[in-house]
């Protein structure tokens, strides 16, 4: 069976009165590329958010990598932050440093790294983000957006992280930027072993790279499965989504043979 390096119970999450999870579950298993979807208001970002550490749950557990969030000394939940990574919408960069400086501020961290060595590794992440080595001394305003998003995704991969959160990573992007990102996704969980924790609304995106779908309805994860297991889920929201127009075509998109040049 595969590893489980996610565990969620139980969970709820609130703002004041706004309940926007109530008894949510999910697995996520190592290796897999998961994608989150649902509606708007459903709070895909919130339970990135969460799972990641970044908010605290108003209830539920999250369990990740072996360690219980809520219980956790702080000096165990450091060492977890050093075996993740997330990288937000747009990237979310410093915009006073370069993309080379953005992606060294958490290698910094790590005692005994000298400065060679830190841009070593700062260039390396550049390059598998899928950015070309020049692209190290820009600074995030001389980027294009998909250019952005690399290099956010490039900061998120600085510490070798085991899990990868990526909020939305294809928004903004024309559909050749948008499918290039979803192949470097692929290819560096197949090669690096990292599991994805992808939110999504890109069908694309689902249908090139995820492994696994959890869809986010009436404040929970209304089910789980592929993207084609997906299409006999009996809910008005998840018909619309994977059954109307624009899945049917992506759908095709994937199924459709290559031409040849």
């Amino acid at each position: 069976m595969a590893e489980t390096v996610i565990e969620v119970r139980g969970l709820r999450n609130q703002f004041g009165s706004h309940v926007v999870h109530e008894n949510l579950d999910l697995d996520v298993y190592r290796g897999e590329i998961l994608g989150v979807v649902g509606g708007s208001g459903t709070g895909k970002s919130v339970l990135l958010r969460t799972i990641a550490g970044l908010q605290r749950p108003a209830a539920g557990s999250v369990r990740m990598l072996g360690t219980d969030m809520e219980t956790a000394s702080e000096a165990e939940l450091r060492g977890l932050s050093e075996r993740i990574g997330v990288m937000f919408q747009d990237g979310a960069l410093f915009s006073s440093l370069s993309v080379l400086e953005n992606v060294e501020v958490p290698l910094k961290a790590i005692p005994g790294l000298g400065t060679e060595l830190t841009e070593a590794l700062a260039r390396l992440k550049i390059s598998l983000s899928g950015l070309p080595w020049i692209a190290g001394d820009k600074y995030p305003a001389e980027l294009s957006g998909g250019m952005r998003k690399r290099a956010g995704l490039a900061r998120a991969l600085a510490l070798d992280p085991e899990i990868v959160f990526l909020d939305e990573p294809t928004a903004g992007l024309d559909p050749i930027g948008a499918a290039a990102f979803d192949e470097v996704i692929r290819d560096l969980s197949r090669s690096l072993g990292i599991t994805v924790f992808l939110v999504t609304h890109d069908l694309d995106t689902l249908y090139a790279v995820c492994d696994r779908v959890a869809v986010l309805a009436e404040k929970r994860v209304l089910v789980t499965g592929t993207v084609e297991e997906m299409a006999e889920v009996d809910h008005p929201w998840v018909k619309e989504y994977f059954l109307g127009p624009r899945a049917r075509a992506a759908r095709g998109a994937i199924a459709a043979p290559p031409t040849k040049g």
